[in-house]
Protein backbone atom coordinates (compact mmCIF):
# COMPACT_ATOMS: atom_id res chain seq x y z
CA UNK A 1 0.00 0.00 0.00
CA UNK A 2 1.43 3.16 -0.76
CA UNK A 3 2.11 6.05 2.00
CA UNK A 4 -0.05 8.87 0.52
CA UNK A 5 -2.55 8.43 -1.65
CA UNK A 6 -4.33 11.67 -3.31
CA UNK A 7 -7.17 10.94 -5.48
CA UNK A 8 -9.15 14.23 -7.36
CA UNK A 9 -7.30 16.98 -5.55
CA UNK A 10 -8.58 20.37 -6.77
CA UNK A 11 -8.85 23.90 -5.43
CA UNK A 12 -10.34 26.86 -6.89
CA UNK A 13 -10.01 30.60 -6.08
CA UNK A 14 -13.21 32.21 -7.33
CA UNK A 15 -12.68 31.67 -10.85
CA UNK A 16 -8.93 30.44 -11.07
CA UNK A 17 -8.40 27.07 -10.74
CA UNK A 18 -5.27 26.61 -8.78
CA UNK A 19 -5.59 22.60 -8.54
CA UNK A 20 -7.40 20.90 -11.06
CA UNK A 21 -8.05 16.93 -10.37
CA UNK A 22 -4.68 15.90 -8.87
CA UNK A 23 -4.27 12.30 -8.55
CA UNK A 24 -1.14 10.31 -7.47
CA UNK A 25 0.48 8.07 -5.17
CA UNK A 26 3.63 8.49 -2.66
CA UNK A 27 5.51 4.62 -2.15
CA UNK A 28 7.25 3.89 0.78
CA UNK A 29 10.94 5.63 0.49
CA UNK A 30 9.86 7.10 -2.35
CA UNK A 31 11.60 10.48 -3.09
CA UNK A 32 9.25 12.25 -5.42
CA UNK A 33 9.35 15.49 -7.15
CA UNK A 34 6.43 18.02 -8.05
CA UNK A 35 7.27 20.70 -10.55
CA UNK A 36 6.09 23.62 -12.84
CA UNK A 37 6.21 26.74 -13.97
CA UNK A 38 4.86 29.94 -12.49
CA UNK A 39 1.46 29.33 -11.24
CA UNK A 40 1.20 25.74 -11.90
CA UNK A 41 -0.40 24.79 -8.26
CA UNK A 42 2.58 23.37 -6.57
CA UNK A 43 2.52 25.65 -3.00
CA UNK A 44 -1.32 25.43 -3.70
CA UNK A 45 -1.29 21.66 -3.69
CA UNK A 46 1.44 21.10 -1.06
CA UNK A 47 -0.84 23.40 1.66
CA UNK A 48 -3.58 21.22 0.95
CA UNK A 49 -1.39 18.01 1.72
CA UNK A 50 -0.16 19.53 5.23
CA UNK A 51 -3.98 21.13 6.05
CA UNK A 52 -3.01 24.77 5.53
CA UNK A 53 -5.43 24.67 3.13
CA UNK A 54 -8.97 22.93 2.44
CA UNK A 55 -9.73 21.21 -0.90
CA UNK A 56 -13.03 21.91 -3.13
CA UNK A 57 -12.53 17.72 -3.50
CA UNK A 58 -10.85 15.10 -3.10
CA UNK A 59 -8.99 12.80 -0.92
CA UNK A 60 -5.85 12.62 0.97
CA UNK A 61 -4.85 9.30 3.00
CA UNK A 62 -1.85 8.81 5.11
CA UNK A 63 -1.26 4.63 4.96
CA UNK A 64 -5.36 4.58 4.68
CA UNK A 65 -6.24 7.29 6.94
CA UNK A 66 -8.05 10.80 5.50
CA UNK A 67 -6.48 13.78 6.16
CA UNK A 68 -8.45 16.11 4.82
CA UNK A 69 -10.57 18.10 6.85
CA UNK A 70 -7.76 18.14 9.37
CA UNK A 71 -5.58 20.63 11.24
CA UNK A 72 -2.33 20.66 10.68
CA UNK A 73 -1.07 20.07 13.82
CA UNK A 74 -3.08 16.84 14.06
CA UNK A 75 -1.44 15.52 10.51
CA UNK A 76 2.34 16.24 11.81
CA UNK A 77 1.29 13.84 14.69
CA UNK A 78 0.06 11.35 11.82
CA UNK A 79 3.70 11.11 10.84
CA UNK A 80 3.49 14.13 7.83
CA UNK A 81 6.56 16.51 8.48
CA UNK A 82 6.94 19.80 6.66
CA UNK A 83 9.82 22.48 5.91
CA UNK A 84 8.83 25.49 3.97
CA UNK A 85 10.47 27.92 1.65
CA UNK A 86 11.46 30.26 4.14
CA UNK A 87 12.73 28.65 7.43
CA UNK A 88 10.93 28.98 10.87
CA UNK A 89 13.25 28.76 13.77
CA UNK A 90 13.23 30.20 16.67
CA UNK A 91 15.42 33.13 16.25
CA UNK A 92 16.38 33.93 20.02
CA UNK A 93 17.13 29.89 20.82
CA UNK A 94 19.95 27.77 20.32
CA UNK A 95 20.34 25.60 17.90
CA UNK A 96 19.42 21.93 20.35
CA UNK A 97 16.50 24.71 21.89
CA UNK A 98 14.78 24.45 18.66
CA UNK A 99 15.11 20.72 18.31
CA UNK A 100 14.02 20.33 22.20
CA UNK A 101 10.78 22.34 21.42
CA UNK A 102 10.20 19.98 18.60
CA UNK A 103 10.67 17.01 20.62
CA UNK A 104 8.85 18.26 23.05
CA UNK A 105 5.91 19.34 20.67
CA UNK A 106 5.83 16.06 19.33
CA UNK A 107 5.31 14.13 22.95
CA UNK A 108 3.00 16.95 24.11
CA UNK A 109 5.24 18.16 26.98
CA UNK A 110 3.54 21.35 26.10
CA UNK A 111 3.24 22.34 30.09
CA UNK A 112 6.78 21.86 30.38
CA UNK A 113 8.16 24.13 27.60
CA UNK A 114 8.74 27.12 29.94
CA UNK A 115 10.12 25.45 33.11
CA UNK A 116 12.07 22.26 31.90
CA UNK A 117 12.46 22.74 28.21
CA UNK A 118 16.34 22.69 28.38
CA UNK A 119 16.69 19.49 30.22
CA UNK A 120 14.03 17.45 28.33
CA UNK A 121 15.37 15.32 25.38
CA UNK A 122 18.64 16.13 25.21
CA UNK A 123 19.72 13.26 23.87
CA UNK A 124 17.38 12.73 21.40
CA UNK A 125 18.18 16.45 20.34
CA UNK A 126 21.84 15.91 19.60
CA UNK A 127 20.29 12.61 18.02
CA UNK A 128 18.69 14.36 15.08
CA UNK A 129 21.43 16.83 15.04
CA UNK A 130 24.20 14.41 14.25
CA UNK A 131 22.15 12.98 11.66
CA UNK A 132 22.40 16.42 9.86
CA UNK A 133 25.94 17.31 10.71
CA UNK A 134 24.90 19.69 13.55
CA UNK A 135 25.47 18.34 16.51
CA UNK A 136 28.65 20.91 17.13
CA UNK A 137 26.50 23.57 16.50
CA UNK A 138 24.08 22.43 19.50
CA UNK A 139 24.90 25.61 21.70
CA UNK A 140 24.53 28.38 18.87
CA UNK A 141 22.38 30.31 18.74
CA UNK A 142 20.28 30.37 15.76
CA UNK A 143 20.54 34.05 14.82
CA UNK A 144 24.24 32.95 14.28
CA UNK A 145 23.85 30.37 11.62
CA UNK A 146 24.46 30.78 7.83
CA UNK A 147 21.22 30.05 5.84
CA UNK A 148 22.65 27.03 4.82
CA UNK A 149 22.71 25.41 8.53
CA UNK A 150 19.07 27.24 8.88
CA UNK A 151 17.94 24.70 6.50
CA UNK A 152 19.48 21.53 7.77
CA UNK A 153 18.31 22.89 11.14
CA UNK A 154 14.94 22.84 10.01
CA UNK A 155 14.87 19.39 8.60
CA UNK A 156 16.49 17.84 12.11
CA UNK A 157 13.11 19.84 13.23
CA UNK A 158 10.47 18.01 11.22
CA UNK A 159 12.62 14.60 11.80
CA UNK A 160 11.69 15.38 15.25
CA UNK A 161 8.39 14.19 14.63
CA UNK A 162 9.17 11.00 13.73
CA UNK A 163 7.45 11.67 9.95
CA UNK A 164 6.69 8.53 7.34
CA UNK A 165 5.99 11.55 4.72
CA UNK A 166 8.26 14.67 4.81
CA UNK A 167 6.89 17.66 2.24
CA UNK A 168 9.53 19.98 1.52
CA UNK A 169 8.40 22.83 -0.30
CA UNK A 170 11.67 24.19 -2.16
CA UNK A 171 14.09 22.99 0.00
CA UNK A 172 17.10 24.57 -1.55
CA UNK A 173 15.56 28.14 -2.01
CA UNK A 174 18.41 30.66 -1.48
CA UNK A 175 21.22 28.38 -1.18
CA UNK A 176 24.37 28.41 -3.04
CA UNK A 177 24.88 25.53 -5.49
CA UNK A 178 27.07 23.69 -3.06
CA UNK A 179 24.80 23.56 0.01
CA UNK A 180 22.19 23.03 -2.51
CA UNK A 181 23.77 19.38 -3.24
CA UNK A 182 25.05 18.89 0.02
CA UNK A 183 21.43 19.39 1.72
CA UNK A 184 19.70 16.91 -0.85
CA UNK A 185 22.34 14.27 -0.57
CA UNK A 186 22.02 13.98 2.94
CA UNK A 187 17.83 13.85 3.00
CA UNK A 188 18.72 11.18 0.37
CA UNK A 189 20.61 9.75 2.44
CA UNK A 190 18.13 9.93 5.72
CA UNK A 191 15.20 8.50 2.96
CA UNK A 192 17.22 5.38 2.63
CA UNK A 193 18.26 4.87 6.10
CA UNK A 194 14.83 5.27 7.91
CA UNK A 195 12.42 4.37 4.60
CA UNK A 196 10.78 7.96 4.95
CA UNK A 197 8.69 9.23 1.98
CA UNK A 198 9.47 12.38 0.47
CA UNK A 199 7.40 14.71 -1.84
CA UNK A 200 9.38 18.14 -2.51
CA UNK A 201 9.13 21.03 -5.08
CA UNK A 202 11.95 22.68 -6.79
CA UNK A 203 12.91 25.41 -9.33
CA UNK A 204 16.51 23.72 -9.85
CA UNK A 205 16.18 21.09 -12.27
CA UNK A 206 19.71 19.94 -11.69
CA UNK A 207 18.52 18.62 -8.08
CA UNK A 208 15.07 17.32 -9.45
CA UNK A 209 16.80 15.09 -12.32
CA UNK A 210 19.64 14.09 -9.53
CA UNK A 211 17.64 12.81 -7.16
CA UNK A 212 13.94 12.35 -7.45
CA UNK A 213 12.63 8.57 -8.49
CA UNK A 214 9.95 9.79 -9.67
CA UNK A 215 8.72 13.18 -11.13
CA UNK A 216 5.61 14.75 -11.36
CA UNK A 217 4.78 17.53 -13.61
CA UNK A 218 1.82 20.08 -13.10
CA UNK A 219 0.75 22.78 -15.07
CA UNK A 220 -1.81 25.49 -14.43
CA UNK A 221 -2.89 23.19 -12.04
CA UNK A 222 -3.23 19.88 -14.27
CA UNK A 223 -1.25 16.99 -13.66
CA UNK A 224 0.03 16.60 -17.54
CA UNK A 225 3.00 13.77 -17.00
CA UNK A 226 4.77 11.65 -14.51
CA UNK A 227 7.51 9.20 -14.36
CA UNK A 228 11.65 8.78 -14.65
CA UNK A 229 14.08 11.66 -14.74
CA UNK A 230 14.74 10.00 -18.56
CA UNK A 231 10.61 9.70 -19.41
CA UNK A 232 10.01 12.96 -18.20
CA UNK A 233 12.87 14.74 -20.44
CA UNK A 234 12.02 13.37 -23.50
CA UNK A 235 8.33 14.11 -22.91
CA UNK A 236 6.84 16.72 -25.62
CA UNK A 237 4.20 18.53 -24.23
CA UNK A 238 6.69 18.97 -20.83
CA UNK A 239 9.23 20.17 -23.06
CA UNK A 240 6.20 22.49 -24.76
CA UNK A 241 5.29 23.75 -21.41
CA UNK A 242 8.58 24.86 -19.94
CA UNK A 243 10.67 26.06 -23.20
CA UNK A 244 8.03 26.30 -26.17
CA UNK A 245 9.52 23.04 -27.55
CA UNK A 246 12.98 23.25 -26.77
CA UNK A 247 15.01 20.13 -25.21
CA UNK A 248 17.13 21.40 -22.35
CA UNK A 249 15.65 22.03 -18.96
CA UNK A 250 16.67 25.42 -16.99
CA UNK A 251 15.45 26.23 -13.81
CA UNK A 252 11.71 27.48 -13.45
CA UNK A 253 10.35 30.09 -10.93
CA UNK A 254 8.27 28.99 -8.09
CA UNK A 255 4.44 28.34 -7.84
Amino acid sequence: MSVLEVRGLSKSFGGLVAVDDVSFDLRKGEFLALIGPNGAGKTTCFNMLGGYLRPDAGSVKLSGQELVGLRPRRIVRMGVGRTFQITRTFLSMTVRENVQMALIAHHKRVFDMVSRATRLYVGEADALLDLVSMKDQGDRACSELAYGDLKRLELAIALAHEPALLLMDEPTAGMAPSERVELMELTAGIVAERGVSVLFTEHDMDVVFAHAHRILVLNRGALIAEGTGDEIRENALVQEVYLGGGTVFGEVGHA
